[in-house]
């Protein structure tokens, strides 16, 4: 759980972990005396950003660990810390000990920072795995937001621990369990729709989830807080807890990872934990279409024209392109109750990750405002999103001979901004302004902070600029 990572009172052994930048430590060295100066020395350290190291007493005891960060301090920082600790200690005095964070000079942003990066540093997947060593534990520091801190720290771990689960043990109905806790964990509403209602009602998410196997049939998830009387946000995750690509199988090394493809569902949902834990003054829905694209006698086929939730008849050119198909019913349901803002996040499409990487998630708005506000605070979170256009022109590439629209340009390249266009067309007339995430959810080498497997990728960006929109 996310609050092991830190300690209210300290144990026996208490580690002082003293931080500073590279200016700061010019100063504070020439204060140590010789005995001190001379172990580092010993040791190779001369200061830069980015250095660790332990110093030890005479007798031969820990006397205090030296960290000399970035400056201005970054997040993950405190990450790289954690991770020297644990490295640096066996895992009885990793066990026995607790860890002072000592910073001249932070403020109250540097203490969530730090904090919040010690716990992401900390972050193991260990459903199925047992370790040697248990983390490292931070005490607690008097000017640090704890509830700020948890709150970030519970909603990242929620997201990574689903992204990271294996598909056999998180499918729909594992994914609609996990919703429904977290729900009541915030005294919220909580609703499901499966069977014959969501064949009718959602009958784009019926398509896509037909061939599962019985217990892993599809649904949509919805949860509802808040007061009525503040506005009106919604946020769509897309929520395929593994994706086969469907009779369009995908090739065997694209298909190894996709029990991250409910990436999307997982942002959502954790990023609904951010807003309930923190008070975010909204009225939330949270909504998750929920399924497997299986292959099995009975799945969706090349060339099946389908109606949509909101009567528009879609072409099915690619079974692969099946994220799509679940969120535009999603967003259909969404937009008809005409909230202020609509946030959905999806692991939708490998050209957003040719374009911008494996750590900026793309992301188009159909509200021109919005552009530098997602730009700018969320750089400012140190957790990027990135506007792209939505040029509408490109639509004329989803025109359909037997239908009203495609799902796929064929191949096409510039994917991300299709599937945009594609989702745009289902918000409706008068549409809620809107906008997209096309996030990737996942960690392929592993960096401090960022361990190997589900990640979060705009989680704390978003939030930051919900917190500017109805904050202020």
């Amino acid at each position: 759980m996310p609050h092991s990572h830190f300690l209210s009172k300290p144990k026996s052994v208490n580690i002082p972990v003293i931080c500073m930048n590279a200016e700061r430590y010019t100063v504070w060295a020439k204060d140590k005396g010789d005995a001190i100066q001379k172990r580092l020395k010993g040791a190779g350290f001369t200061g830069k950003a980015g250095q660790f190291t332990v110093v030890f007493k005479d007798d031969g005891g820990i006397d205090f660990i030296l960290a000399v960060i970035s400056s201005p301090l970054k997040i993950y920082d405190l990450s790289a810390v954690a991770l020297f600790v644990q490295a640096q200690f066996g895992a009885d005095t990793i066990k026995a000990a607790s860890f002072t964070l000592v910073a001249d000079g932070f403020t109250a942003a540097d203490f969530e920072k730090a904090y919040t990066g010690w716990a992401l540093g900390c972050y193991r997947y260990g459903a199925y795995k047992k370790f040697d060593k248990d983390t490292p534990k931070l005490l607690w520091g008097k000017d640090v937001d704890q509830a700020r801190v948890m709150a970030t720290v519970e909603a990242v771990t929620l997201l990574r621990d689903l992204v990271n689960a294996p598909a056999n043990d998180l499918g729909p109905a594992e994914l609609a369990a996990a919703a429904e806790k977290l729900a009541g964990q915030h005294k919220a509403s909580y609703k499901v729709t499966q069977g014959k209602k969501l064949e009718q009602g959602f009958p784009l998410v019926h398509m896509v989830g037909q061939a599962a196997v019985k217990g892993r049939e599809p649904r949509l998830i919805e949860i509802q807080w808040g007061n009525k009387k503040h506005p009106a946000l919604t946020l769509v995750g897309k929520g395929v807890c593994f994706d086969t690509g469907g009779l369009d199988l995908k090739p065997s090394q694209f298909m190894r990872y996709m029990k991250k493809d409910m990436g999307g569902a997982a942002h959502a949902l954790g990023l609904a934990h951010m807003i309930m834990s923190l008070k975010l003054p909204v009225q939330l829905t949270v909504i998750i279409p929920a399924v497997e694209n299986a292959v099995a006698g009975n799945a969706f086929r090349p060339g099946d024209v389908m109606k949509s939730r909101n009567g528009k008849t879609v072409e099915n050119v690619d079974t692969d392109a099946e994220g799509r198909l679940i969120l535009a019913d999603a967003l259909t349901y969404a937009a008809e109750s005409k909230p202020d803002l609509i946030v959905d996040f999806a692991t939708l499409t490998g050209s957003a990750r040719a374009a911008l990487g494996q750590d900026v998630p793309a992301c188009f708005t159909n509200d021109a405002a919005l552009e530098p506000i997602l730009r700018e605070v969320s750089a400012a979170a140190e957790d990027l999103l990135w506007p792209m256009p939505l040029y509408e022109d490109y639509a004329d590439l989803f025109k359909s001979d037997v239908a009203d629209t495609t799902n796929h340009a064929g191949g096409t390249p510039g994917d991300l901004i299709y599937s945009a266009l594609f989702l745009k067309g289902f918000l409706g007339e008068g549409a809620p302004r809107w906008i997209h995430v096309d996030c990737f959810a996942w960690e392929s080498q592993g960096r401090a902070g960022r361990a190997r497997g589900g990640k979060d990728t705009g989680l704390r960006g978003m939030f930051a600029v919900l917190e500017k929109l109805y904050r202020g």
